[in-house]
């Protein structure tokens, strides 16, 4: 069931930012929960396993009301170290699947439409907007207090190109992001290697060179707090062993995945998000349900086949608890909604009851 979304898409990212959320958001009861928590995550023991992966949960309000809606994880909006502006409006289209965006059909292109219905899927592309840090420390600090017990608060993170090429600096960049962050008090870091670096295709995640020398700086710098890499769908297997050879051992989570990329355009033809290097951008919801479970089945047995320890997060398409039970039997040690959860804000509480 659609519920009004938390972030209207309707409204520019500014307008969510400035005035949201809504829908059940906006001023929500405050869930109970029963008993003790006894899930660990990270070394942190939660009611349940489940919450929203960075993106809609745009600043401390969101955090709070996700919190407050019985989502026991809750991972606050990749920030940078230097305000970034967000993408053009609009910055979230639904689109025309019927089933499984498959490869192939990702590859082709798809079509966009005007209505939100279930099953949901939609694109987004919003470009990883950022406030300076001087705004979102204090605003991350807070939600990170307000989390009660059995719930965590997640601070993700990327690095920003300076457009000089200069490598260094750009790793530099990820660790400046990830001490701030962890100034903020927060338990839990993710750094975000799964969405295109600032206007091209490139996703960081599969240069795996890179991937284990900024995830060694930024272990260097944080020491012993868990951190999550967050990355994108994998076509080859023996490149995704090879980054769980690479990279297994020095992180601690693994979340997986973002979005399937695809060109999306109007029935007319014209791309269906305005803007240079727009035509092609992540789809998620209900569409790209089977890349997430197979991608946790796959982290689990590479877990299991190198012999090493990493946590899966098991993000796509997650609307309800069969899908939730889905992940949990794939091998996710936590499960998370975004497209799910916008559209249901009462997600995690039908699913602490279905359980």
């Amino acid at each position: 069931m659609l519920r009004d979304p938390f972030y209207d898409p309707g409204k520019s990212y500014e307008e969510n930012y400035g005035k949201g959320p809504f829908g059940a958001f906006r001023n929500p009861e405050k869930y109970q929960n029963k008993g003790e928590p006894e899930y660990d995550f990270l070394g942190n023991k939660v009611y349940l396993p489940f919450g929203i992966p960075a993106g809609p949960l745009l600043n401390g309000r969101f955090v709070k009301a996700a919190l407050d809606s019985g989502f026991d994880i809750a991972v606050y909006k990749t920030v940078r170290t230097g305000a970034y502006p967000c993408n053009a409006f609009p910055n979230v289209v639904a689109v025309d699947l019927d089933g499984d965006l498959t490869l192939e059909q990702a590859k082709k292109g798809i079509i966009s439409k005007g209505d939100y219905e279930a099953p949901l899927s939609i694109t987004n592309s919003f470009g990883v907007p950022s406030t300076d840090p001087e705004i979102w420390q204090k605003d991350l600090e807070e939600a990170v207090k307000y989390a009660g017990a059995g719930q965590v608060v997640v601070g993700s993170f990327q690095g920003t190109k300076k457009g000089d090429g200069n490598v260094n600096a750009f790793v530099a960049d990820f660790v400046l992001g990830a001490r701030l962050v962890k100034e903020t008090g927060a338990k839990i870091l993710e750094v975000n290697f799964s969405c295109p670096n600032e206007g091209t295709a490139h996703l960081m995640c599969f240069d795996i060179g890179m991937v284990r020398r900024v995830s060694e700086a930024i272990k260097n710098e944080i020491g012993n707090t868990p951190l999550i890499i967050k990355i994108a769908y994998y076509e080859d297997q023996e490149a995704l062993k090879k980054l769980i050879s690479d990279v297994g051992s020095i992180i601690d989570g693994i979340s997986a995945i973002n979005t399937i990329g695809s060109a999306v355009r109007k029935k007319n033809g014209e791309q269906a998000l305005p803007g240079e290097g727009r035509l092609v951008s992540g789809v998620c919801g209900q569409a790209i349900k089977w890349a997430g479970l197979e991608m946790t089945g796959r982290l689990r047995n590479l877990r299991d086949e190198l012999g090493m320890k990493f946590a899966i997060v098991g993000v796509g398409g997650v609307s309800g608890a069969e899908d939730f039970k889905k992940y949990h039997e794939a091998g996710a040690d936590a499960v998370m909604s975004a497209t799910g959860a916008m559209w249901n804000p009462m997600l995690a509480q039908e699913i602490k009851k279905e359980l």
